[in-house]
């Protein structure tokens, strides 16, 4: 399992990017967490195995069809942290 934080910036905020970024998730197996930013970015962690987090990671560059995603910094990160589902924070 890889864990990956996932910055989207653009129109993110108010379109239900973190609520359809969950039900991804959920459909594709990932772990993990979505959470607004004060600079108006979604900030996600998500953890899962290479092909569904690469799917994941994908979908994170169109978003839900409100959004505009106009970018996407995808970091790979120690796997500190264990998740048991993914959820919406903030």
């Amino acid at each position: 399992m890889k864990t990956k934080k996932i910055v989207i910036t653009g129109k993110v905020q108010g379109v239900f990017f973190r609520k359809s970024a969950k039900e991804q998730a959920d459909i594709m197996g990932i772990l993990g967490t979505a959470e607004n930013q004060s600079d108006g970015s979604v900030l996600i962690y998500a953890a899962g195995d290479e092909e569904p987090l690469q799917r994941f990671t994908d979908w994170c560059r169109k978003g839900p069809a409100n959004a505009t995603v106009t970018q996407v910094e995808v970091t790979d990160v120690p796997e500190t942290q264990e998740y048991r589902w993914f959820e919406i924070l903030g």
